[in-house]
């Protein structure tokens, strides 16, 4: 249209498509940002476009008149040749900005004075070129269309100036970040500075984690039990934007994204390094030789990669109970019986336990499959074969609450998973609707879940600056105040408590996100219905009766014999025949036939209540820091590494025998 506009000449038209065109890129980058990738691996980038629509908007200036002889149009291109070099010039200087603002460590919840971390210039400089070249060339554009319409040079050759003007004080503002007084410390400051604090906090123990924005899970469900350790505990992170993903905790978090200043920690006294998951960047820190590493898992079932081959790299493998244990025997992945040690499960002491059958017959059923995972196997999760099925069973009985929680990755891996879990949450939103009337939450309970919401957020949410940068949140997320964890901890508990008092009698959910916790939808639950996962050994905590869906093709019997978590739970078909039957045993208790198996199955998958499980975990800790001293007394008396003086504790306890159970 512009180009039609141009050589036609037709001032309305050219108008009207500049600024469609001009527009649409806008939108684009506001609510678009795939197709501008798509745009910019074609090399038609923000650029090229703007470019373009200038250079029509100057053509068409040209066409419409002797006023516009190419003696006045010459400064108007002379201007917006001035813009483009300011622009990208700023970009240069962005480019800079943010290398001297990219320190080797990121940390959180530790004190970084002395690095000079100042606030992050405006995020439209710094980051985002696309949409300032956008917004600062619209004085420009403007000047060019009035022009265009009127007839009058100067308005274009004021937009320009404009325009110009704006970039100029983009640059001018980038080059201020660039003085000594502005800038970052370097990267031999930053990690001098990582040395000093290594040196004077002394960790101990430090649970290392790489993954994905989406399992950040992992690692958050440890640090409750990492906090409660004692001593100096630390976690160590390689991704930069997983700083941010870790829950709320008091414990120091350092991202150390290159190998070799990850090596660093070789010459530290940590001593033990824990390991929720398995990633390809875990092979790099196992390295270090005088750190002991345990790999702990994020939960355990009887799928395969709960006995992965990987965790023969492992000094040792921590397992909840005797039903791992037997997993990596009967496995043949290479781990020895000796390095594992059982700890229990040390996150579930929140699970309330069973307390006996719905008073008022209405039973909660929570309703947890876990994910397909990166196989094709049809019996990773019951969303794809049995789910609406198993939905459709549990509302059609009226005196039944569902509480749907996904797991968050469903979908991710397979459209067809993310497509039934719509359609499920689609049957659900279908039944409230139907629902008769019922008791409504009153004002006062809607009122207080709003000011526990607000009182959790401002406690658990870290709030930043627009513009903030890596840099910038480091600054703001220094030294944490007092107990803080122990806040956020306090402020979940009412939430949770205001939440459920808030719902709707009888109405279904749908549970995504963090909140409400899945331990806390336990406890809200009187029967659970998952798949084989590391839901169900954690649900075994509460003595509550559960059912598994078994979409694995199997008979029921070969199902218990192939998979020990499901030996105590009610077999439940794709075609969820089994959920009248079931609903009626949770109802009536003298119907449960699984209650002592369920006991029996707790204490194997799960390990004795006595000692409890954060007994065992402290003493694992303990045994194995043993060992890496004495490992370690070793290494020095050969000459072998350079490690840090210890204290007298440190070398009474390097020199006690580390006893194994």
């Amino acid at each position: 249209m512009q180009v039609v506009g141009a050589l036609t000449p037709d001032a309305g038209l050219l108008v009207t498509s500049t600024l469609t065109g001009l527009a649409a890129d806008i939108s684009l980058h506001r609510w678009q940002r795939g197709m501008v990738s798509i745009f910019s691996r074609i090399r038609a980038d923000v650029t090229v476009r703007q470019v373009l629509r200038d250079f029509l908007l100057v053509s068409g200036l040209l066409a419409m008149g002797d006023q516009y002889a190419s003696a006045s149009t010459l400064p108007l291109v002379f201007g917006l040749l001035l813009f483009y070099a300011l622009h990208f010039a700023a970009q240069g200087v962005a480019a800079l900005v943010r290398r001297t603002r990219t320190l080797p460590v990121v940390t959180r919840n530790v004190d970084t004075a002395g690095l000079r971390l100042n606030p992050a210039p405006p995020a439209l400089l710094l980051r985002h070129a696309g949409p300032r070249m956008l917004w600062y060339c619209l004085p420009s554009t403007a000047g060019l269309l009035v022009a265009a319409v009127l007839g009058v040079p100067h308005f274009a050759a004021g937009g320009i100036a404009l325009s110009v003007g704006l970039a100029a004080t983009a640059l001018c503002e980038l080059l201020l970040h660039l003085l000594p007084s502005r800038r970052p410390a370097t990267e031999a400051e930053v990690l001098a500075w990582f040395d000093r604090w290594l040196a004077d906090y002394r960790p101990t123990v430090a649970m290392y984690f790489s993954g994905g924005a989406a399992s950040a899970y992992q690692a958050n469900m440890w640090l409750g039990p990492l906090a409660s350790l004692g001593g100096r505990p630390v976690i160590v992170l390689r991704e930069r934007f997983m700083v941010q993903k870790i829950a709320a905790t008091d414990v120091p978090i350092v991202c150390i994204p290159k190998v070799a200043h990850l090596m660093r920690l070789e010459h530290s006294t940590l001593r033990v390094m824990l390991h929720p998951a398995n990633s390809g960047k875990t092979s790099q820190v196992l390295r270090i030789p005088t750190i002991k590493h345990a790999f702990i898992n994020h939960g355990e079932s009887d799928k395969l990669s709960s006995c992965n081959p990987y965790a023969k790299a492992y000094d040792e493998v921590w397992v909840a109970g005797p039903a791992a244990r037997q997993r990596y025997a009967q496995a043949e992945v290479g781990v020895d019986d000796k390095d594992i040690v059982e700890i229990g499960r040390p996150q579930l002491e929140s699970i309330a336990p069973f307390s006996g059958p719905p008073a008022d017959q209405k039973v909660t059923v929570l309703y947890a499959p876990t994910w397909e995972g990166w196989t094709e196997d049809p019996g990773n999760t019951s969303v794809l074969l049995a789910g609406e099925n198993l939905v459709r069973a549990l509302l059609a009985d009226p005196g039944v609450r569902v509480l749907y929680k996904p797991h968050p990755m469903t979908g991710s891996v397979d459209p067809k998973a993310a497509a039934a879990d719509q359609r499920i949450r689609a049957l659900i939103r279908e039944a409230n609707a139907r629902r008769g009337p019922a008791r409504t939450p009153g004002r006062a309970a809607q009122a207080e879940l709003a000011r526990r919401t607000a009182e959790l957020d401002a406690v658990a949410s870290a709030v930043f600056p627009a513009d903030a940068d890596g840099a910038e949140r480091m600054r703001l997320q220094g030294a944490p105040v007092a107990d803080h964890a122990l806040a956020v901890e306090e402020a979940t508990a009412a939430w949770e408590a205001a939440y459920w008092d808030a719902q709707e009698d009888g109405g279904h959910q749908v549970c995504t996100g963090p909140r409400p916790a899945l331990y806390s939808c336990f406890n809200e639950a009187d029967l659970l219905i998952s798949d084989v996962s590391s839901v169900v050994s954690d649900f075994l905590a509460s003595g509550k009766p559960y059912a598994v869906a078994n979409t694995t093709g199997l008979s029921s019997a070969e199902f218990r014999e192939a998979c020990p978590t499901v030996r105590a739970a009610v077999i439940l078909s794709p075609d969820a025949a089994e959920v009248p039957a079931m609903l009626e045993s949770v109802r009536n208790p003298e119907k449960d036939s699984m209650r002592e198996a369920r006991a029996e199955l707790k204490e194997y998958l799960l390990g004795p209540d006595q000692p409890s499980s954060a007994v065992r975990f402290r003493r694992a800790v303990t045994e194995l820091s043993n060992r890496a001293g004495i490992h370690r007394a070793r290494m020095l008396a050969r000459g072998d590494a350079v490690i840090p003086a210890q204290s007298a504790t440190e070398r009474q306890g390097a020199a006690r025998p580390a006893s194994r159970q």
